[in-house]
């Protein structure tokens, strides 16, 4: 059996671009994709905190240290810039590869500058799930 996980998250992020003539997709500061194991054309589903939307797209990376944020096409009818984000990347893994996944959240600034990062080994040492340390910060 497969399961669909959250690998990686940037976690309110700052949206500081809408660009309705585009292809598509999403525009994200290269360091915060690599740091939160996101790749160029991966898919992500990014989800507004001012008004709960959701929208699936690709990522494309943006100049490293530029802290941009940019919704490209539809999607631009649906975030604007100052909206807060969540931006998580996903993935299918099976038993075996569950047991060594470690989902990353990356904290940004106001100016998606990473402030820190959390990684959240799902297994501990003993081959366990790791139910209290993975409860909210």
């Amino acid at each position: 059996m497969k399961r669909l996980m959250c690998k990686g998250k940037i976690h309110r992020a700052t949206v500081t671009e809408a660009s309705l003539d585009y292809v598509g997709s999403i525009t994200i500061d290269s360091l915060l994709m690599k740091t939160a194991n996101i790749h160029p054309y991966e898919m992500v589903q990014v989800t507004s905190l001012r008004n709960a939307t959701r929208w699936k797209t690709y990522a494309i990376p943006a100049q490293e240290g530029s802290g941009k944020i940019c919704l490209n096409g539809p999607p631009a009818h649906l975030f604007q810039p100052g909206d807060l984000v969540i931006i998580l990347s996903l993935g299918l893994f099976d038993e075996e590869e569950l047991k060594h996944l470690a989902p990353r959240v990356v904290f940004v600034d106001p100016d998606n500058r990473i402030t820190r990062y959390e990684d959240h080994p799902l297994f501990n040492a003993a081959g366990e799930v790791n139910w209290h340390e993975l409860q909210p910060r």
